[in-house]
């Protein structure tokens, strides 16, 4: 948790300052007009932090260690060393980039023994018990330091077993994957491993080392024979054993425009089509040379050849392509002739300008105006395929490395929730393209995300997406997704709703009467709970994707959710909510946490905003937003906030929660379902005004977000040892979407106060 001082103004008043009082953006505004500034100064802040940045693409090597569904590398080193002798020792060697020195979580099953060095140092040496045990999770912090990190690991073999289970220790959070080391196959994911040995050797390996350094023989292997290399690109690749197809995709990027042609040459073996931005260019059904002039327009353009190997055991099948008495190796150089061959994406961990995919069978192939794109498996009559490149099983794969931009998950869910109702109220189309991309980018890749996971182990990108086994790796994010797409279609966004809204009607744990509940999920501590956060991951959803298609029994869903959490979590004598109800215990926890009540008031408001006025639940529902309205009111703190734990005054203001409560009585308030709306409204102002003065400095930094939680029975966790993050993804968004809402509040009552002076007036006269 971040600092914070103490201090009294007054004789009564305390202030916990997250930073000092001069630098509250409540400094920068002066009046109620001024909100716009507070939310652009927000909206600024978290973009230029979390630019937009694409995934990374990388080669990884089939032949590489495969990763278990909770992201850890299965390192079983009986399969890959069977000639290995009781006793003998194998290196697992990888590397880790860190912008700065920190602590990772990482966690080991050993098959063996096993000794784990970081950077040279030795950090951690496996006992008895978890050598005889394979079962045991032992978690191992890694302490890492700014850059490149080498992480080494050494195995003993023994008859009972060889190697182990190591990796991420949180796959929900942020999986880490490791790169393999080495100049040679420098930016590959996937770790190296050596050939067994007889004793440790004297010299640890490390990063800038060659792997012929080190005097180890490493696997997997990195480079073609010279028997290999003289068959031509798409037989070393794909193999000769039946008539095929395959395709290989560069780009063709003119840096000089002008009237003379490019002009390439080339030979093939086998069929071969060439192809510009769609257009065929050159065919020709055997094998041969060709020269083609293509028009010299400037830019980048897709070059896509296909080639064709009519009959199986041909020994070469494969092209070369380049300028006149320049070899295809050396094609950077045509750069000087105003143009280039590039990679249509950079590959870290290979050089070469070509993406393959394939083999298809010969008319089957996809056509090639739909081939490049690398958001796509491409259906081959079996298990699909993807892009390849020019070396020994090595394959491309999309990695994401951004903390925020691309990725999904709950509280990035509302985050851009809150960008996209700014940029809306502000007229700011950059805010709301900068959305719109960073969930296309998600969706987009969501089938091929899960083709990744079948096919590797565990996706490397959309981790959440692509494994989704609780509310919270679904609803928040998939309701921001159908928010944005009511401003124009998003590249896959309708099949990944139509997805989720499958898991929530036939996937996700219920109970008899139907109430959501958590059975499995990735921490022990979820099982068998009922959270109250779970109506933020569901409802507004249910309710949004009811709109979308017309199917009314999303939004019965949704309001049975609501009375259902109700009887389990409901306090009546304080007219709040229980964070949690614990099913084997049998009763609920009893602390009214704060983030968990702005839940379900925040998640109520919007169920309220879209059920139809003539629902006929919705009396009851509207009882029930008024009573937690009336129960959290009373529980407001004297500067404005509420607290952590609700109805305790000596836990810290939390700004999430404030924020939710703030959104509920503003939205309540404009649409009148506040039955004595003068104390809200006083709730409103002098909430959002704490706000502006402890939680929001002049930067648009947001301080006092209460982090991710668990649960307990005592409020000591929720006060002590659940402490709060800066710029926490948890509470920017609902800030902003506070934000919107009382500045929306505001100029409805204006407007009201206008339209009745001129009813005065008119009167009058």
């Amino acid at each position: 948790m971040a600092s914070g001082f103490r201090y009294r103004t007054g004789k009564e008043l305390t202030i916990i300052r997250y930073f000092h009082e001069n630098e509250a953006i409540a400094n920068k505004v002066y009046d109620d007009d001024s909100i716009p500034d507070v939310l652009t100064t927000i909206a600024q802040r978290y973009i230029g932090d979390h630019p937009q940045h694409s995934f990374t693409f990388r080669a990884c090597h089939q032949e590489g260690f495969r990763r278990l569904e909770d992201y850890r590398y299965d390192l079983d080193l009986a399969d890959r060393c069977k000639d290995a002798r009781s006793g003998q020792y194998v290196y697992v060697w990888g590397k880790l980039w860190s912008d700065g020195q920190t602590s990772l979580n990482t966690s080991l099953n050993c098959y063996s023994p096993v000794t784990i060095y970081v950077n040279g140092e030795q950090i951690f040496k496996s006992e008895l018990l978890q050598e005889l045990f394979p079962e045991r999770r032992t978690p191992i912090p890694l302490q890492v330091r700014d850059g490149w990190n080498d992480v080494l690991l050494c195995f003993v073999k023994t008859d009972a077993g060889f190697g182990g289970i190591f990796g991420t220790g949180s796959f929900k959070n942020f999986p880490l994957h490791f790169l393999t080391p080495g100049v040679e196959r420098k930016g590959q994911e996937g770790w190296l491993y050596s050939e067994p040995v007889d004793e440790p050797i004297s010299i640890l390996p490390c990063s800038g080392m060659t792997e012929e350094e080190i005097g180890l023989i490493w696997y997997p292997r990195k480079s073609w024979s010279d028997e290999e290399r003289s068959r031509g690109a798409f037989a070393r690749i794909f193999g000769t054993s039946q008539p095929a197809v395959a395709y290989a995709w560069c780009k063709l990027d003119v840096t000089q425009p002008g009237p003379e042609p490019v002009m390439l040459q080339g030979r093939h073996e086998g069929a071969l089509t060439l192809y510009l931005d769609g257009t065929e260019m050159y065919t020709a059904s055997g094998s041969g040379h060709f020269e083609v002039q293509l028009s010299r327009q400037y830019g980048s353009h897709d070059l896509v050849v296909k080639g064709q190997l009519d009959r199986a055991g041909k020994p070469n099948w494969g092209f070369t392509l380049g300028k006149a008495g320049v070899e295809e190796a050396a094609v950077d150089s045509l750069v000087n002739a105003g143009w280039r061959l590039i990679p249509p994406r950079p590959v870290a961990g290979c050089a070469d300008v070509w993406l393959y995919t394939g083999p298809f069978v010969p008319g089957t192939e996809p056509s090639p105006a739909d081939i490049a794109v690398t958001d796509t498996v491409f259906e081959d009559g079996a298990e699909g395929v993807y892009w390849r490149v020019d070396l020994p099983a090595t394959h491309v794969r999309p990695y994401l490395e951004n903390t925020h931009y691309g990725k999904w998950n709950y509280p990035l869910g509302v985050t851009l929730m809150g960008l996209l109702q700014t940029g809306q109220q502000l007229g700011r189309k950059d805010y709301i393209q900068y959305v719109r991309e960073h969930i296309g980018l998600s969706t987009a890749f969501d089938q091929y995300a899960l083709w990744d996971r079948a096919a590797y182990g565990a996706a490397g990108i959309n981790n959440q997406l692509s494994a989704i086994d609780s509310l919270d790796d679904c609803g928040s994010f998939a309701s921001t997704l159908l928010a944005a797409m009511e401003l124009g279609e998003i590249r896959g966004g309708r099949e990944t709703a139509d997805r989720i809204a499958n898991y929530m009607a036939n996937e996700q744990e219920r109970l008899p009467d139907g109430a959501f509940y958590r059975v499995r999920g990735s921490g022990e501590m979820r099982q068998e709970t009922m959270w109250c956060d779970d109506l933020y991951m569901s409802t507004p959803f249910l309710m949004r994707y009811g709109q979308l298609t017309g199917d009314t029994s999303c939004w019965d869903d949704a309001v049975n959710q609501f009375l259902m959490f109700q009887k389990y979590l409901y306090l009546p004598d304080q007219q709040i909510m229980s964070h949690v109800y614990d099913f084997v215990r049998g009763k609920a926890t009893g602390i009214p946490w704060g983030r968990g009540n702005g839940w379900v008031l925040f998640s109520l408001t919007e169920l309220l905003s879209i059920l139809p006025r003539d629902h006929l639940k919705r009396p009851e529902l509207l009882t029930f937003y008024r009573k937690m309205c009336a129960g959290v009111l009373a529980l407001q703190g004297e500067n404005g906030l509420w607290h952590q734990v609700l109805n305790r005054s000596d836990s810290y203001e939390e700004t999430s929660c404030t924020s939710m409560f703030i959104y509920a009585y503003a939205r309540g308030i404009r649409e009148g379902w506040l039955e004595k709306p003068g104390a809200y409204l006083n709730a409103v102002r002098k909430g959002w005004e704490g706000l502006t003065r402890i939680s929001i400095d002049y930067h648009g930094n947001i301080y006092g977000v209460c982090r991710g939680s668990g649960y307990s029975f005592t409020a000591l966790y929720y006060r002590d040892d659940l402490g709060w993050n800066l710029n926490d993804t948890h509470g920017i968004g609902i800030v902003l979407l506070a934000g919107v809402e009382v500045y929306k509040m505001h100029q409805q009552l204006r407007e009201s106060m206008g339209h009745d002076k001129r009813q005065m007036v008119e009167k009058a006269q």
